[in-house]
């Protein structure tokens, strides 16, 4: 059996040593790098794709819920939270995490901890893992809906179809997105990840809903999750299994499965270069 690639992600040092020295009693268990802030988190998750992240949620800059909220959803590792929460806030997450520790974490704990990790990855329940955590946000940052009857602005042509504009109703507000600005969606069961200029909307909807709300010369499926705004891809990287890997503007990495594979290198090949973005 290969062993568990791990990320360990804390601003404090002494607690990522702490856990080292304890993984190192687990010896399926291998620590592939360590993270001072989210920033880090993002970056190494996209270049080493650990198998599990334990996780702070309390960090200078982005929060542990910020890095969720960043990582594409079908690339994400398991997730342990360690936090210095007391004990009625993580009420708001423990039914939808794998797991949690608190500061200073027990021995015990952290034995149940890696149990779980390793049924989780024998199971390989990889979609109701990610149904969780995009449930997780949902509960953190609130979760809003497509208000289609409240799109506050279509494009001039008066027989064009697509808003530039998405309302998404969360309570009593209402969050403008400009199409123009969303870079990627990724999705998982019935809840949605809107990234659009450095935030993350996470709303109820279906990818459906989402291919029928936006203009299909600028927006692609490029997986069963995820939908690209094609003017953000800069570069093409081909897989030996024939998928390939969408690199965008800001980093991220996208996977390009096989099934949407000539449908998008044809549009990328073609207008998308005389494309500007809005």
């Amino acid at each position: 059996m290969s062993r568990i690639r791990t990320l360990l992600v804390d601003d404090e040092r002494l607690a990522r040593r702490g856990l080292e020295l304890r993984l190192a009693s687990a010896p399926d268990f291998e620590i592939v790098g360590e993270c001072e802030n989210g920033r880090e988190a993002i970056e190494k998750v996209a270049a080493l794709q650990p198998d599990v992240m334990f996780l702070d949620i309390q960090m200078p800059g982005q929060s542990g819920f910020d890095v969720l909220a960043a990582l594409p959803q079908d690339s994400l590792p398991i997730v342990v939270f360690v936090t210095a929460f007391d004990r009625y806030a993580l009420d708001a997450f423990e039914a939808n995490a794998l797991d949690y520790l608190l500061k200073p974490v027990d021995d015990t704990r952290l034995a149940q901890a890696l149990e779980r990790i390793r049924e989780a990855l024998r199971d390989r329940q990889t979609l109701t893992q990610h149904e969780k955590m995009l449930a997780l946000l949902a509960g953190v940052q609130g979760a809003g809906e497509l208000a289609p009857e409240e799109i506050i602005a279509r494009v001039t042509t008066p027989a064009a179809r697509y808003p530039e504009i998405l309302a998404i109703r969360t309570g009593r507000d209402v969050v403008r997105v400009r199409a123009a600005d969303i870079d990627w969606i990724d999705a998982a069961g019935d809840y949605m990840c809107i990234h659009a200029t450095g935030s993350t909307h996470v709303l109820r909807a279906t990818m459906k809903q989402l291919e029928h709300s936006l203009d299909p010369a600028v927006f692609q499926r490029v997986h069963r999750s995820a939908i690209v705004n094609l003017a953000r891809v800069r570069k093409m990287r081909p897989h030996a299994n024939g998928e390939y890997f969408l690199t965008l503007e800001g980093g991220q990495e996208l996977k390009l499965s096989r099934t949407h594979r000539d449908k998008v290198e044809l549009l990328l090949q073609g207008d998308l270069n005389r494309r500007a973005p809005a």
